[in-house]
């Protein structure tokens, strides 16, 4: 599947489930793990895990098997990896102490 409809799938799930915050992050040439990191945030635990599942569903439906998943056993911040692109969901707190487009040093789009 092309990565420009894996974002596409992403910010549809990510969009349904009113996910706050959400950007991209073009990270070709800095990392070799993946081509996009999309960052969004919930408002609550409970909220960061239904995001982070609805965005499993979608692109199960779509026929992508996500490689993995971690941080559902706490849900401050539960990473969905799809190859060319990682998805993050945060509760403000961690996207906040973590920084990732700091640390990346790449200019998110919205």
């Amino acid at each position: 599947m092309q990565t420009e409809k894996v974002l596409e799938l992403v910010h549809t799930a990510l969009e349904d489930m009113k996910a706050k915050e959400i950007v991209d992050l073009d990270v070709k040439g800095r990392s070799t793990v993946t081509d996009y990191m999309v960052i969004a945030s919930g408002t609550s635990k409970r909220h960061v895990a239904a995001v982070a599942e609805e965005v499993i569903v979608k692109v199960k439906e779509a026929g992508l098997m996500p490689l993995g998943a971690e941080g559902q056993a706490a849900n401050d911040w539960v990473l969905v990896d799809l190859g060319d692109v990682v998805v993050h969901v945060m509760m403000p707190d961690a996207r906040s102490f973590y920084d990732l487009e700091r640390l990346w040093g790449v200019e998110a789009d919205a």
